[in-house]
C-alpha cells in the first residue's frame, strides 16, 4: 500500500447505531476511510468482492449470513490479495475466537472496547507481513493473543460488559428500548440478589425513574425485547435462557 494512500475500510455490523458511531471515529481520522456499511454477511460477502477493501470490520452475528460464514464462503474464493479481517462483536468465547482465526481473521476484538486502539491496529496494516505473522502465530499456540486488549476500569464495566456480551448471544437487538432496560436489570439483580423478589415494586420502578419513563412501560420493553429475540432465533431456548439468567442470578 502507498504510504499516501488511505486505508479503506467496510464495516459490516447489523446494528445501525455502534456501525454508524464506529465510522464516524474512524473517518475522522486522516489515514482511514470507510468506504461502505453493511448490515448483513451476504450483503457483506458481495462488498468485499466488489469494493476490494484494505480492512473489514466483520461483526461475527449478522443475519442471513454470520461473520464465520462470510470468511468461510471468501476462502473458496480468489480475490487476489485479501483484506485484512477483523472480527468485532461482543461474543469473546475461546471456541469463536479460533475458528474466526482459521478462517483467516486477523484481529478479534470484543465489545465494548477502545475505539483508539482499534485505529492502532488497523494501521499496522501499513507494515502488514502475512509470512511474519504465520511465523509467530506457528511458535504459539495462544490464539488470544489476537484479541485487541481491552482497559478494565472498574468492576461496574466489567459487568456491564458481561451482560452485554450474553444480551447480543442470545440475540436482543441493541436499538429497541427493551435492550437497554433488561441490561439495566441483569446488573441491578446481580449486584443485589434480593431485588428479584421486589420486581415490580422495585426492580422496575428504579428502572423507570432512571430513564424517565414508567414502571409499565418497561416491564412491556423487556417482554418486548425477549420475544423479538425469540422470534429471530426460531428458537423456545433462546426465551427460556434469558428469563432463566434473568430471574436465577
Amino acid at each position: 500500500m502507498n504510504v499516501n494512500e488511505k486505508i479503506k475500510i467496510l464495516i459490516a455490523d447489523d446494528n445501525y447505531e455502534f456501525g454508524n458511531t464506529l465510522k464516524n471515529f474512524l473517518n475522522s481520522d486522516s489515514e482511514l476511510e470507510v468506504i461502505g456499511m453493511v448490515g448483513d454477511g451476504e450483503e457483506a460477502y458481495d462488498q468485499i468482492i466488489a469494493t476490494k477493501p484494505d480492512v473489514v470490520l466483520l461483526d461475527v452475528i449478522m443475519p442471513h449470513l454470520d461473520g464465520l460464514g462470510v470468511l468461510e464462503k471468501l476462502s473458496k474464493i480468489s480475490l487476489g490479495k485479501n483484506p485484512i479481517y477483523i472480527m468485532v462483536s461482543a461474543v469473546g468465547q475461546d471456541k469463536i475466537t479460533q475458528k474466526a482465526i482459521a478462517l483467516g481473521a486477523d484481529y478479534y476484538v470484543v465489545k465494548p472496547f477502545d475505539i483508539s486502539v482499534l485505529i492502532d491496529r488497523i494501521k499496522e496494516i501499513k507494515n502488514y507481513n502475512p509470512e511474519e505473522l504465520k511465523r509467530e502465530m506457528a511458535g504459539s499456540r495462544e490464539l488470544k493473543s489476537q484479541y485487541i486488549q481491552v482497559s478494565k476500569k472498574d468492576e461496574r464495566e466489567n459487568l456491564e460488559a458481561l451482560v452485554t456480551n450474553m444480551i447480543h448471544e442470545v440475540g436482543v437487538p441493541a436499538h429497541i428500548k427493551g435492550y437497554q432496560f433488561l441490561r439495566e436489570a441483569i446488573i441491578m439483580v446481580v449486584n443485589n440478589i434480593n431485588v428479584i423478589n421486589q420486581i415490580t415494586k422495585e426492580l422496575y420502578p428504579e428502572i423507570a425513574q432512571k430513564y424517565s419513563t414508567t414502571p409499565s412501560r418497561v416491564e412491556r420493553a423487556i417482554r418486548h425485547a425477549i420475544e423479538v429475540a425469540w422470534r429471530k432465533r426460531r428458537c423456545k431456548n433462546s426465551r427460556k435462557y434469558i428469563w432463566i439468567y434473568y430471574f436465577s442470578r
